[in-house]
């Protein structure tokens, strides 16, 4: 029997369709303050707001820089190209260790830590601003060879429904899926997560879409 409990924290609203920001802002009760003032502080800048995979997004022309999203126990801000900012203050952190490079999140539990914090968050949209524009971004690789750890390959040759599932979804959520698998240094941390991302491959789901996707 497959694991269908969700292993990472995904809020129960993150799963609705929200056809604008606003939409998405207002129908986050929780964290509608904390994100109106995320916002608010992002667009003082120049950066222009999209909603993309059903969250707010804010991008300097077409490259999406920052994103904002709201959890059941959080709210955060990521900076796409988070790893190249300084972060003299030690707020940044990576929740892939191991599979994602560049993106960078930072949380808050509640709307006072964003006012407190207020004066150092811009800091670093406005660093993350002039990385871009500088052109500093550390890119995808390409051509990079997809390796299926033993833990999935052996549920992938058990059940053709899920292989068929697998194989539908585009190769930067097969390489998510397998590099987290493969990250875990134990085998019960990796047998662990692939039940995770079966759970996911069933659902249809990419594994980062617990940030993105509504």
């Amino acid at each position: 029997m497959y694991l269908s409990v969700r292993l990472l924290e995904i809020s129960n609203v993150m799963m609705k369709k929200y056809k604008s920001v606003e939409e998405y802002i207002e129908g986050n009760e929780q964290w509608t303050e904390a994100l109106e003032l995320l916002r608010e502080m992002i667009l003082s800048t120049t950066l222009t707001e999209a909603l993309k995979w059903g969250a707010p997004a804010y991008l300097l022309g077409t490259k999406n820089l920052i994103g904002i999203a709201a959890f059941k126990s959080y709210v955060g801000i990521w900076f796409h190209q988070g790893v190249l900012l300084k972060d003299p203050e030690k707020k940044l952190y990576n929740a892939q260790e191991g599979v994602t490079k560049a993106m960078r999140q930072w949380r808050f539990s509640s709307v006072d830590e964003i006012r407190a914090d207020k004066t150092i968050i811009l800091s670093y949209i406005q660093e993350a601003i002039m990385n871009q524009e500088a052109g500093r971004e550390i890119k995808a690789e390409k051509n990079k060879p997809l390796i299926i750890p033993k833990e999935l390959q052996d549920r992938l040759n058990e059940d053709a429904k899920l292989k068929k599932s697998f194989e539908s979804f585009n190769l930067t959520n097969k390489r998510a899926f397998t590099e987290h698998i493969a990250s875990g240094k134990r085998v019960d941390t990796r047998l662990r997560r692939a039940e995770k991302v079966i759970s996911y491959i069933i659902d249809g789901v990419g594994l980062h879409d617990k940030y993105r996707k509504c």
